[in-house]
């Protein structure tokens, strides 16, 4: 066995694993399958929800968790199910709801196993929700729906997804964890003009990861390597002993990062693990 500096491996999805169609190259899945023979704990850390998720991790066959839901939630593959789950409050989701109502901004609740929006009004608002996994449309959000863990807000109305994010807060006024982009940043919405906000209960974001390693593994941050290529990534890219930005990804990642590598449709991945984890 090899002397490493490293023992763990933290990878967002989109933008960073997934290249722009959505899929793992065969050289990035062959180096992580041989950094786990070897070892190495290799966790998937992203903002997609259960659902979304679960095709992708069934293909990586991983033992260590998974962390879903930008940190809201912890995924076990050895019992198939979320193991951790932080939901919104009554009082949080009221205020959330209201703030739907009054800007007609496109609206979706996820909880573990459902993910329901009103039903668009534009074909764009519509186009907006493209490549979101299992969207039931209704004509009116349920509020009496249990254990949310998400409330996604969809929104044209602004020319900063940050904007849009902080008339969120300040309506909520409590305590939430946010995460916002513009839909733009997804490679099936490049012309897309709209900006996501993401509301999830208080966490530590992608930086869970770090806890869940600590906790489940004995495995302490100096010892992580994280992966990312956008702003929800930020946590977990700082907490880690080396934070890693795609070249490929968002400007804001970069400069955060202790190291930059190249594109996600290049198996760039699979040359980090050689060279961090495999000795090659």
């Amino acid at each position: 066995m090899i002397a490493r500096s490293y023992d763990a491996l933290l990878l967002d999805l989109d933008g960073t694993l997934l290249d722009s169609n959505e899929r793992i190259l065969p050289r990035n899945l062959e180096a992580l399958h041989a950094a786990r023979e070897a070892g190495v704990r290799v966790m998937v850390v992203t903002g997609r929800s259960y659902m979304s998720a679960l095709d992708v991790l069934n293909e990586l066959d991983l033992d260590t968790r998974a962390v879903l839901f930008n940190g809201a939630a912890v995924y076990c593959p050895k019992q198939d199910r979320l193991i951790e789950e932080r939901t919104l409050s009554g009082v949080t989701l009221d205020a959330l709801y209201d703030h739907a109502d009054q800007t007609g901004d496109l609206t979706v609740v996820m909880t573990a196993g459902r993910k329901i929006a009103c039903v668009p009004n534009l074909e764009q608002a519509r186009s907006a929700l493209d490549g979101l996994h299992g969207v039931e449309f209704v004509e009116a959000l349920d509020r009496s729906l249990e254990y949310v863990i998400r409330v996604t807000f969809v929104s044209d109305r602004h020319a900063d997804s940050g904007v849009l994010a902080a008339e969120v807060e300040e309506r909520v006024g409590r305590p939430l964890y946010v995460t916002h982009f513009p839909l733009s940043v997804l490679p099936r919405h490049r012309e897309s003009r709209h900006h996501a906000v993401d509301v999830h209960p208080p966490c530590a974001g992608k930086a869970e990861a770090l806890r869940v390693l600590r906790e489940t593994y004995g495995i302490t941050s100096e010892r992580v390597v994280a992966v990312g290529d956008a702003t929800n990534d930020t946590p977990m890219i700082e907490a880690a002993g080396l934070g890693v930005a795609m070249g490929s990804g968002m400007r804001e990642l970069r400069e955060v990062a202790d190291r930059v590598i190249g594109h996600h449709d290049e198996p760039v991945i699979a040359d980090l693990i050689e060279e961090l984890f495999l000795g090659r």
